[in-house]
């Protein structure tokens, strides 16, 4: 399928004598938002690590716009345009919000660039301040990291992550420890950002994937039970026995 950017084919992952994931095949297409969800110990970290280039699978193969990038190292996954979010919060705490992004956009239009004073970088600044405008934290800009609320800091990571401009943004639980306003404040974000490039997420507030994304991918003891709409899963016997009822 032309629109597919990412491809998961037979992915399966062992940690010594535990089957974590087994035989996954899973594909995601351009602009399109996704969650994986499941029950605790489902496989979901794994299969995103794998996803992200964090973790190599045992067996099977990662591609993405139709390239092995099996195994590739974390680097060479964001040279080809593939971000990812940490599930934990990982800016610059002691940093203002625009020096953390400007250091991110300085890490993409800089990396061979060794002599040239990091000053003399034309549009560096901009850029910076536009990317916090994007995720809603223009007017904190020049706050130190430390200082924000949890919230805003996880959108100082995405704005981050977005510096390099990924056609893939992967999510690893982005409302964890958020309030409620937080939390819709952050969703909303995510809507947007899939407006403009494939957004992949964990997430286990199961009324808020329902609720923003266009596809859901379930996992259940490392094994693909289900994929399809919202409803398709609302709909599903086995994931309401196995997730969904749990409550």
């Amino acid at each position: 399928m032309s629109d597919v950017i990412l491809e998961a084919r037979d992915v399966g992952m062992r940690f010594g004598r535990f089957q974590a994931l087994a035989k996954v095949n899973a594909s995601f297409r351009e602009r399109e938002l996704c969650a994986i969800i499941g029950p605790n110990g489902a496989g979901k970290s794994t299969f995103f690590n794998i996803l992200s280039g964090s973790l190599a699978p045992t067996t099977g193969r990662v591609l993405f716009r139709g390239e092995d990038v099996t195994g590739l190292p974390r680097h060479a996954y964001a040279r080809l345009g593939i971000a990812k979010s940490f599930q934990i919060t990982n800016v610059f705490k002691q940093l203002s919000a625009h020096e953390n992004v400007r250091v991110a956009v300085q890490m993409r239009t800089a990396r061979f660039d060794f002599l040239r004073a990091r000053s003399a970088l034309p549009g560096v600044a901009d850029r910076a301040q536009a990317l916090l405008e994007r995720v809603g934290l223009g007017a904190v800009a020049r706050r130190t990291a430390a200082d924000l609320a949890h919230g805003q800091q996880r959108a100082l990571e995405i704005a981050m992550a977005l510096a390099c401009d990924p056609r893939l943004l992967l999510l690893d639980e982005p409302t964890a420890g958020m309030s409620p306003e937080e939390t819709t404040v952050m969703m909303d974000l995510i809507a947007r950002l899939a407006g403009e490039r494939t957004v992949i997420l964990v997430e286990h507030k199961m009324k808020l994937v329902m609720g923003i994304c266009r596809r859901l991918i379930v996992l259940h003891h490392g094994e693909l039970l289900a994929e399809g709409t919202p409803e398709d899963i609302r709909a599903n016997d086995e994931v309401r026995r196995v997730y969904l009822g749990q409550g």
